[in-house]
Order: structure tokens, then sequence, then C-alpha cells
């Protein structure tokens, strides 16, 4: 599974990625965070299994939340094409 988690506090946002290990080559964590600490303001990295980011805006913390969905079904999609 993919479990993706944000907070918010002192004025910024943050997020959290996890990745099981049979997803992490088709839905790398550090990949995931790349994409969705931009909304957010900022940037993000990590692990194939576990990465984190973080940014100045924290009012943009539930589009990312949201887009994690779409960001986590077109790695699966991409990667699944190239397996």
């Amino acid at each position: 599974g993919v479990v993706v988690l944000g907070r918010r506090a002192e004025g910024k946002a943050s997020l959290i990625v996890r990745t099981s290990a049979d997803l992490s080559k088709r839905v790398p964590a550090g990949q995931v965070i790349k994409e969705l600490a931009p909304i957010i303001g900022g940037r993000g990295g990590g692990k194939p299994d576990m990465a984190e980011g973080g940014g100045p805006e924290p009012q943009k913390l539930a589009e990312a939340l949201e887009a994690s969905y779409a960001v986590v079904e077109s790695l699966v999609t991409k990667n699944a094409a190239a397996a």
C-alpha cells in the first residue's frame, strides 16, 4: 500500500509518504513527494519506501493530499506498462 500523511504546524505544511516493499519500485515514495511538495510551495525527497517534504503554504495541504490519488495512480499505470 501507499500512505500519504499531511500536517500543518507553525505556518508550514509537511508531507510524509510511505510505500510498502511490494510497491516501492512501482510507486517510489521519493517520486510521489517530488510531485506533491511543489503544491505546498516546497520540496522533498527520500527513498523508494519513505520520503518527506514540506513547504510554506499550509492552506494548500488539502489540495496536495487530494492530488496524491492521481499521482499514485499515474505511477502505477506508467510503471506497470514499463514492467
